[in-house]
């Protein structure tokens, strides 16, 4: 088995291969999206909020994301593993540094982080470590006040596009356009060599992510209006947690084939 990198990655956006990257946050799931090919997986911050209970990403403490890193990494997957740096774990070079290493302790390849003119100084001292960084930029989760298209205006789709550059020349392999104007993310797609990685941001970026629970339809939220749904697993679950409480307070089980 051939260990994925960034270079794949890089490799795949020259050759105009799509690249489909998933969240995960357990064992099992990584297991299932890297025996799916997925190359791209990331123990993304939105576990606060799918798996955690929490009302936002910024809830999700570095020890919460450090030990669903270890059991992502556990997988052993061929796929590239991102951990994701949660708010407030990167504020200066030296604090993104030292918790880059401990994502990179806790079995990933390489981790992300929001922002782009603001957090070039973090950027490079962590790919100077030898560390490879995704970008992210768009909405950023970690501190918009509200959910809002990005780029609509000439000034904003400079700004992005001037964002995606520096993140490149600073080092990252990559770059998320979190619901950017699709048109906007064709062109920051268009004006960097790394891969653009879009979740909501239409069809023309490199490639596309989702959080699995949404697209397993394995959350009792809002699901995002540009999260596709695979599955209905929420309605799957409760079918099969009601008929187990049926057959028990019916004694059908357990029956005598599946007692010792």
């Amino acid at each position: 088995m051939v260990k994925l990198t960034s270079q794949t990655l890089r490799e795949m956006k020259r050759r105009g291969e799509k690249i489909a990257a998933l969240t995960a946050y357990d064992f099992v799931t990584a297991q299932l999206e890297d025996a799916a090919g997925v190359p791209l997986i990331l123990v993304g911050d939105s576990l606060g909020m799918v798996v955690l209970g929490y009302e936002n990403t910024r809830s999700v403490t570095m020890e919460e994301m450090l030990h669903h890193t270890r059991a992502v990494a556990r997988a052993k997957p061929q796929a590239m593993v991102i951990g994701d740096m949660p708010c407030l774990s990167y504020e200066t070079s030296e604090q993104a540094v030292t918790n880059a290493q401990r994502f990179m302790e806790a079995g990933a390849d390489g981790v992300k982080l929001e922002g782009g003119k603001a957090v070039l100084a973090q950027v490079r001292a962590i790919v100077g470590v030898g560390i490879p960084v995704l970008g992210h930029i768009g909405l950023l989760p970690q501190s918009a006040t509200s959910y809002k298209l990005q780029g609509r205006s000439e000034a904003a789709a400079a700004a992005l596009v001037r964002d995606a550059r520096l993140l490149e020349d600073a080092g990252a392999f990559g770059v998320v356009l979190e619901c950017v104007v699709a048109s906007v993310a064709r062109e920051v797609s268009q004006s960097i060599s790394i891969p653009t990685i879009g979740i909501g941001s239409g069809a023309d970026c490199d490639g596309q992510i989702l959080v699995s629970n949404d697209m397993l339809g394995l959350f009792t939220g809002v699901t995002p209006k540009h999260a596709r749904r695979y599955a209905n697993l929420v309605e799957i679950m409760r079918t099969a947690f009601t008929a187990y409480k049926r057959d028990v307070e019916t004694k059908s089980f357990p029956a005598s084939r599946g007692s010792y």
